[in-house]
């Protein structure tokens, strides 16, 4: 009868070291992934942010010169209408139909101005709220880069303390930080104390 060698307890156990390290070592790389996913989101969030400002600030910039604008003719208009009403009974025929044929233009475009100005005005709140959007994911990916590495250092600690202990706190931590991440990129859920 052939005899049957038993596999030695301490390689069983090498063996058994060596899978729980392989696994933990192939998990933390997932962790990885996910923490460039999250601050990939992240340097996104705040550009889209950063952008948005500055073009909404342009916005209300050429806002403001459309008000100026507007002013200024609004003011001439008045000031062009006293002096008709001073002057009506010294001004001639012709001379008073040039006067309100300018006093005519300038409130054209008076409200041409007034029109334009409601277009950028709508177009610059579009802008903020495409602003506040992004700044509203920005925090999600912050935890989440934060929780993930958390979970990458937790899980290296596990495989030098060989701790499964260890390795499930990483995971609750990396779980966490997976679910914050999505959530920045989707917003499927707002969490108060993050924005």
């Amino acid at each position: 009868m052939a005899e049957t060698e038993l596999p030695n307890p301490k390689e069983l156990e090498e063996i058994k070291e060596k899978r729980f390290h392989s696994t933990v070592a192939m998990i933390t790389a997932v962790y990885a992934v996910i923490l460039a996913f999250s601050s990939l989101g992240g340097n996104q969030a705040m550009k889209e942010m950063l952008l948005a400002q500055q073009q909404a600030s342009d916005q209300w910039a050429y806002y403001q010169a459309k008000s100026i604008r507007q002013h200024l003719y609004q003011s001439q208009k008045t000031m062009l209408e006293n002096q008709l009403s001073l002057m009506s009974g010294t001004l001639g025929a012709d001379r008073t139909a040039q006067v309100r044929a300018t006093l005519k233009s300038f409130g054209v475009e008076q409200s041409r101005f007034a029109e334009e100005k409601k277009e950028i005005m709508h177009k610059a709140r579009e802008l903020e709220k495409e602003r506040d959007k992004s700044r509203s994911k920005d925090p999600y990916f912050e935890y989440a880069e934060v929780l993930l590495q958390i979970a990458i250092i937790m899980a290296s600690v596990s495989i030098l303390a060989d701790s499964l202990a260890v390795f499930s706190f990483s995971a609750v931590f990396a779980l966490f930080g997976a679910f914050l991440c999505a959530n920045g990129y989707l917003q499927f859920v707002a969490i108060p104390f993050l924005h």
